[in-house]
């Protein structure tokens, strides 16, 4: 007697199974596969003494094609990555890279001096630096000895 994997994806048991396996497959697409609404460039966050600093993977971009703004407290990075123009009788056989707009936003903490962010975009990444407020800094106090 053979035994059927129940987890097997080639295997659909009955609808509420085959749906689920598309559940599961939808959730575990890239970022990159996922809808327009969805498309976000990853980040990461690094703090330090001197303050924080955000690195956006954004490869394939024209560094003017890219915007970045502060308003509210809110750093918001915003780009365009335009479809290239197809030659004539070339026919799209798969397409998995990106185009149109996306933005993403961050919230900046107190500590952050928002008139101070610099941005530069190099080899695909862009490195924004946000640096402390210098009250928010910390500091050493010295202990005077009395007597």
């Amino acid at each position: 007697m053979q035994t059927r994997n129940p987890f097997n994806s080639a295997v659909v048991v009955n609808p509420f199974m085959r749906d689920f396996d598309n559940l599961v497959r939808e959730l575990t697409q890239p970022v990159w596969r996922q809808a327009p609404r969805e498309r976000v460039p990853a980040a990461d966050i690094l703090e330090s003494e001197s303050g924080l600093t955000l690195f956006l993977d954004m490869p394939g971009l024209d560094a003017k094609a890219i915007q970045v703004k502060v308003e509210n407290d809110v750093l918001t990075v915003q780009a365009e990555r335009k479809a290239e123009p197809k030659a004539e009788g070339v026919n799209v056989r798969r397409q998995e890279r990106v185009f149109g707009t996306f933005a993403r936003s961050f919230a900046l903490p107190d500590t952050v001096d928002a008139t101070r962010v610099e941005a530069k975009y190099e080899n695909g990444v862009l490195t924004l630096t946000l640096p402390r407020r210098e009250e928010s800094k910390p500091r050493v106090i010295e202990v005077k000895v009395q007597g």
